[in-house]
């Protein structure tokens, strides 16, 4: 009589990525409550890959930032602090998400006056944070409506 074999359980298994999800959600909040408090501190810092170091210092692009900073973080205090820990941080991470959506299509619209040696780090980036947090934002979710 052969016996039966257990399932074999893999890395991306969805009960391991459930697990994980809100880890890295709470680290993504503290990642972009540091980029907050940076652009708020030092605004030409996080300026300085979209517009060029010598924009950077401009005072209208150190204000931008540190507006930018401040949204930043917002949303990653939002995240940290959420009251419901599945569907708050769900809640946040997914606005975090679209707040760099967003950045990503004002840095492809301008993409071509960007500094060449930079806008596709700055596009890559803003893209691959609209997508992580994204899919963070939408495993949290699923599993703040299936657990109790």
């Amino acid at each position: 009589m052969p016996t039966e074999t257990p399932p074999t359980e893999t890395p991306l298994d969805p009960r391991h990525v459930t697990a994980i999800a809100a880890p890295l959600g709470r680290g993504l909040a503290i990642l972009r409550c540091a980029i907050g408090i940076s652009a708020l501190l030092a605004p030409s810092l996080p300026a300085r890959p979209w517009v060029g170091r010598e924009e950077a210092e401009r005072t209208s692009v150190r204000l931008l930032a540190r507006t930018l900073g401040g949204r930043d973080l917002a949303l990653g205090l939002g995240a940290l602090i959420a009251p419901n820990a599945r569907k708050g941080l769900s809640t946040w991470v997914t606005l975090g998400a679209l707040a760099d959506a967003g950045d990503f299509l004002a840095t492809l619209l301008t993409f071509k006056r960007l500094p060449r040696w930079s806008r596709w780090l700055v596009l890559i980036v803003t893209l691959g944070a609209a997508l992580v947090g994204g899919g963070l934002g939408a495993t949290l979710a699923k599993d703040a409506v299936e657990s109790p």
